[in-house]
């Protein structure tokens, strides 16, 4: 893939724009390995290889410049906006929408926020590209000002938007390096970004997660099925369960699944989903998933982790050992704490591990792996 914005040196977050794709990815199994060289058993499956450009169905973009000549992109080092609204791993769709956002900045006449001078009341404009072709617009406003001219215009924003689509406003008054703040307005009717994967349909509220690689995340699930699947449990925990997308792949007839997540909006968009299916036996609970182990005074015959970048406690590490848990798969975003963690789970023997690569053009991956309990 050629980026004209990585060759100028205007951006420079995708790290391995010049290398071929075939070598990125084989680098990174090569990688992952690597670091899971101690546990000689483990059989790793061919990599889940993703398209090499227009991939990403999130782009959260820095509103900067000025009403009149506004910069959709990212800031430099001193904090000023390099605009890259033609940015190859954004998918088309979600760039098609930026000169509508231009558009309605105009004709708002809407602030950016000038990060130096700390002025200004536009801070970013957050997209989200569904399967069915749905895109959730998120304004993230420093203050109300410019909230009534939002709200007024969205009959004519909504126009421009396709069929499905989800607009809100989003209120961060601090100046502080984050994206989004805690309150969030939602201004059109519907109020969850669905999406439709392996035929499972899922709901996406605004301050909800998803994973940013549609490609890649329906293949994780999938993946996830199967080895759910072969063992075939009758009770599982989705721990960091996010949308719902492991628990709703695995639910089964005469299967309970319970999903714990912190998120109360990942919680209700997963339930929503479930009640959509008509599945019974299924749960998703807002809360700690190290806390609701803990605590729960049971253990379910498989457990599927897909927790942060951090990894799992050692706290429960340790219950999932002396647990009764028979099988265990283990989705991570970062395959250095992963390799922490099947340390601590020595109770556990990693089977097989799959990279499915997220993130083209840099070195960030996700891995999922396989786990059996020992025998004694």
């Amino acid at each position: 893939m050629e980026c004209l914005y990585f060759s100028a040196d205007r951006c420079r977050s995708c790290t391995l724009m010049t290398v071929p794709y075939d070598r990125q990815l084989q680098s990174k199994v090569d990688r992952c390995q690597e670091l899971l060289s101690d546990f000689g058993q483990l059989t790793f499956l061919p990599a889940q290889a993703s398209p090499e450009q227009g991939f990403r169905n999130k782009a959260k973009m820095v509103i900067s410049g000025t009403t009149d000549n506004p910069t959709i992109g990212i800031l430099d080092a001193d904090g000023h906006g390099v605009d890259l609204r033609n940015c190859g791993v954004i998918d088309p769709a979600l760039r098609a929408m930026f000169p509508v956002i231009e558009r309605f900045i105009h004709e708002l006449k809407l602030i950016p926020y000038d990060v130096p001078k700390r002025k200004g009341e536009l801070k970013h404009v957050i997209l989200t590209l569904s399967d069915t072709g749905a895109i959730m617009v998120r304004w993230v406003l420093r203050t109300k000002k410019h909230f009534v001219a939002l709200r007024n215009s969205l009959p004519q924003f909504v126009e421009k938007m396709p069929p499905g689509s989800v607009v809100s406003v989003n209120f961060l008054p601090e100046h502080k390096a984050v994206l989004e703040g805690q309150e969030e307005i939602i201004l059109t009717r519907r109020t969850t970004l669905q999406f439709e994967l392996n035929g499972i349909p899922m709901h996406l509220r605004p301050q909800g997660f998803f994973q940013t690689n549609t490609h890649i995340a329906a293949a994780l699930y999938r993946q996830a099925r199967q080895w759910i699947n072969d063992v075939d449990p009758e009770s599982i925990w989705d721990l960091y369960s996010g949308v719902g997308g492991f628990a709703l792949h695995c639910a089964g007839e005469g299967r309970t699944v319970h999903g714990i997540e912190t998120s109360t909006e990942a919680v209700e968009a997963a339930a929503t989903s479930a009640r959509n299916l008509g599945l019974e036996g299924v749960e998703f609970i807002a809360g700690d998933a190290t806390e609701y182990a803990l605590g729960a005074g049971w253990a379910p015959d498989a457990v599927i982790v897909n927790p942060p970048r951090r990894g799992i406690s050692a706290e429960l590490a340790a219950w999932l050992n002396d647990s009764d848990v028979e099988h265990l798969v283990y989705s991570s975003c970062n395959a250095e704490s992963l390799a922490r963690d099947l340390k601590r789970l020595d109770k556990f023997t990693p089977q097989l591990a799959r990279v499915m690569d997220m993130f083209p053009q840099t070195e960030h991956y996700e891995v999922i792996v396989k786990l059996q309990r020992s025998a004694a």
